[in-house]
């Protein structure tokens, strides 16, 4: 069997605020759930499990690829929503995009603070 990726459990202050949060931003359907987690299942079956977990949560760097019909239907909501966003993960280039890797990509952060990146062209 080929080596792929499952799931991962990612840290949260309110676990179905940040669960909602993304589903919407990356319009998945509801995943079933259950115990401590609150579920998004990605289109390729990778299960991202949000927590609360009674520890302060570290920033974590979270990275997807997405269309560009999807980046720019999520770019315009960002901006509608009021999302403070950057070109650069340094945080230096605020409310702009930028075209690298002959793509395009964003930065955010998401409710729990973690560092959200939408890339349309993977970096390998």
């Amino acid at each position: 069997m080929a080596v792929t990726f499952n799931h991962t459990i990612i840290a949260a202050k309110d676990r179905n605020e940040s669960a909602r949060f993304h589903r919407e931003l990356l319009e998945l359907p509801e995943a079933p759930s259950w115990g401590l987690f609150t579920n998004v299942q990605l289109s390729d079956g990778v299960l991202l499990q949000f927590a609360e977990p009674p520890v302060e949560i570290q920033m974590q760097h979270y990275a997807f690829l997405v269309d560009d019909e999807l980046f720019d239907r999520a770019y315009r909501r960002l901006c509608e929503r009021g999302i403070e966003h950057w070109a650069d993960p340094q945080m230096r280039r605020p409310g702009e995009i930028n075209n690298e890797h002959g793509g395009r990509g964003v930065y955010f952060k998401d409710p729990a603070g973690h560092a959200i990146e939408l890339i349309t062209r993977p970096y390998l």
